[in-house]
């Protein structure tokens, strides 16, 4: 019998061969309006931002729906709140629990308001009151900002979730820099709050280490939304000033925490069940890959879920591997509740 390797890839998810024409189109698109755009370091982050909710970049305003709501939520600071989209389940019907979002945007660009659409597919899929993070962004608020807004925003709704809010916190998620956030929020949970148990994360493309260097970031020029020069730029405006080594810190890049002694530590000895989803044009497929094999490696749940040749920002409802995408959010989050 031949030596069997304990860690199995499936190539074909790999295999550019693989890449569907409909994937191909998006790839192309993305890359004449990247190419086409000022970068946001150029113009600034503010005006960067007027540009985004003028639909300036890539001819797209922003979606906001009337039903969503704005609440706020304090922060460890007295008298500052921190604002919070709500979406609520459209059939009027009580919600099960609550899901937090946490947007991407390289800590730097993006809004709570921008991600309706995603509120309202967890809202009605899943039946619960979805919630996004309007966290403080980069250059003009560093690290630890973002941090402690997510963290600030999870604690609060452990404790009056369901008192305030209808319902406990059930799962967490965030795409690309939200994904950073949303597993540093998970990780703080189990240190603050240890009897807490959430029930998934989902994680689409996220960012986990800022020290930089992972073959997939380093190598990856090509102008598709971001490459390692875009990147850097979001690290620098986060972490101004900061080495790589001090970049490694676990608190800010959670690819260096020990997650063995965190799962210990966790209700059932195990880490949140978390979905990973990332596309191999993605100059951060190494976060992906790393992060999710380091996650089973504990003995908790981590569904990796690859798409050939899918971009940074696949996840978008006109496009086939979007569609698929959620496909497999609605599947994993319904086997949690």
């Amino acid at each position: 019998m031949p030596l069997t390797s304990d860690i199995t890839i499936n190539y074909a998810k790999f295999d550019p061969n693989n890449t569907t024409e409909d994937t191909k189109k998006y790839n192309d698109f993305l890359e004449k309006t990247t190419s086409s755009t000022p970068k946001w370091y150029e113009v600034g982050a503010p005006r960067f931002r007027e540009m985004i909710e003028a639909g300036e970049i890539g001819g797209l305003k922003p979606a906001q729906l009337p039903e969503a709501e704005e609440i706020k939520i304090p922060s460890r600071e007295p008298g500052r709140d921190i604002p919070v989209r709500v979406y609520k389940p459209d059939n009027g019907k009580p919600s099960k629990g609550i899901m937090l979002h946490i947007h991407g945007g390289g800590y730097t660009l993006g809004s709570h308001t921008h991600v309706d659409g995603l509120l309202k597919f967890y809202a009605n899929t899943c039946q619960v009151t979805a919630m996004s993070v309007g966290y403080r962004l980069a250059p003009e608020h560093p690290w630890p900002a973002a941090r402690e807004d997510s963290i600030d925003v999870a604690e609060h709704l452990v404790d009056h979730g369901a008192s305030q809010h209808g319902g406990d916190l059930l799962f967490m998620s965030g795409e690309s820099g939200g994904a950073n956030l949303a597993v540093v929020a998970a990780f703080a949970l189990i240190r603050s709050r240890p009897a807490h148990a959430l029930r998934g994360l989902v994680l689409p493309y996220g960012n986990y280490t800022l020290a930089l260097g992972l073959p997939s970031m380093e190598s990856y020029d090509r102008p598709v939304l971001v490459n390692h020069e875009i990147i850097r730029s979001f690290m620098d405006a986060y972490t101004p000033g900061w080495t790589p080594q001090e970049r490694r810190n676990p608190l800010l890049s959670p690819l260096f925490e020990d997650l063995r002694a965190l799962a210990a530590a966790a209700p059932g000895r195990k880490l949140p069940p978390a979905l990973f989803l990332c596309g191999t044009n993605d100059p951060l497929l190494d976060d992906t890959l790393l992060m999710g094999v380091k996650w089973q490696a504990t003995g908790s749940e981590a569904v990796i879920k690859i798409f050939p040749g899918a971009p940074h920002v696949f996840n978008v409802p006109h496009i086939d591997v979007g569609r698929e995408s959620f496909a497999y959010e609605a599947e994993f989050l319904l086997g949690k509740m």
